[in-house]
């Protein structure tokens, strides 16, 4: 009697396929910025919170940090607010603060919370404003030779992880907004509109986190661009060091938080494509991965097609 062909045997070879990345991550940190078009697109809203959530329950300990540009600036524009940029930066009057400050925390937010939450009671949003969580003094960019001030931006200080600590022992999912409380003595009332990609990193730092995954609206990063749409899989610290000066601004952040995680204690820092349903789950848990990992040096070079991409994170 031959043995029935099972129509589900694929989906048996899938979850084998992630079987020793499951064995890899189980009990780690992952911190997860979440961005782009991902967070303006419903499809893809709701797979990034299956994705969490099967995090969750793989064993893995989610944190979600998340900015909220476009919502923002449709905000700013709704109450008549011009959006002004300096160096890449959203110039933040007290008006503006106001702005940032309700969208992020009441209504981006509030909504991923939701969407977490209909699979669950796990996720409790908080900003970095909550226990201490993030603390920021003033920045003040350079341009042309002279310091600007572009309002209530911060440049993040310091991390205190007590709370965010405290809801992963408890199994939640944090999702933090991207403000800050002044650091500063003389305006202890203060806050601060810090970059996402920025906290995610120092949060991943200070949390020990195993990986940093950052979302965006490109595929990675790219070897030649404009002329070549090859990405480049792996990299280490110092090879992305020499690549910063030559990227599109809106890469910088997004690769200068890559370079802080894995050159301060983070194991692998990831950029990857959030137009991709479920790319999180496709990136942790497959062999080729969907985007660009960065790894710290020592852990080896960028690939020349002998190895698998993540035969480093085996090691």
């Amino acid at each position: 009697m031959s043995t029935r062909k099972h129509t589900a045997l694929p989906k048996a070879q899938i979850l084998i396929e992630a079987l020793p990345w499951l064995t890899r991550h189980h009990g780690r940190t992952v911190v997860v910025k979440f961005g782009g078009n991902a967070m303006v697109d419903e499809e893809l809203k709701a797979a990034f919170a299956q994705d969490v959530v099967f995090l969750r329950h793989a064993g893995l300990k989610p944190v979600v940090v998340h900015g909220g540009g476009p919502q923002i600036s449709a905000q700013l524009d709704k109450q008549g607010l011009v959006s002004e940029f300096k160096a890449g930066l959203r110039v933040t009057t007290p008006e503006a603060m106001d702005v940032v400050r309700m969208v992020l925390a009441g209504q981006v937010q509030r909504e991923l919370v939701n969407l977490l939450n209909q699979h669950g009671p796990l996720a409790v949003g908080l900003t970095g404003e909550d226990a201490h969580t993030i603390s920021a003094t003033r920045h003040r960019p350079v341009i042309d030779g002279e310091a600007v001030d572009i309002g209530q931006v911060g440049q993040i200080t310091g991390i205190d992880t007590g709370a965010i600590q405290a809801l992963l022992d408890d199994g939640r999912i944090p999702v933090v907004s991207s403000i800050a409380r002044s650091a500063d003595p003389a305006d202890a009332t203060g806050v601060y509109n810090v970059n996402a990609d920025t906290a995610a990193a120092a949060l991943a730092a200070a949390l020990g986190a195993e990986t940093l995954m950052v979302l965006t609206d490109v595929e990675g990063l790219y070897e030649d661009w404009p002329h070549s749409d090859e990405v480049i899989s792996r990299l280490t610290a110092s090879e992305l060091e020499k690549l910063l000066p030559e990227l599109s601004s809106g890469m910088v952040p997004k690769m200068e938080g890559c370079l802080y995680a894995v050159r301060n204690g983070v194991r692998t820092a990831r950029v990857i494509d959030g137009r991709v349903q479920h790319s999180i789950l496709l990136e942790i848990f497959t062999d080729e991965g969907i985007g660009t990992m960065v790894v710290p040096d020592g852990d080896g070079a960028a690939g020349d097609g002998t190895t698998s991409r993540n035969e480093g994170e085996r090691a």
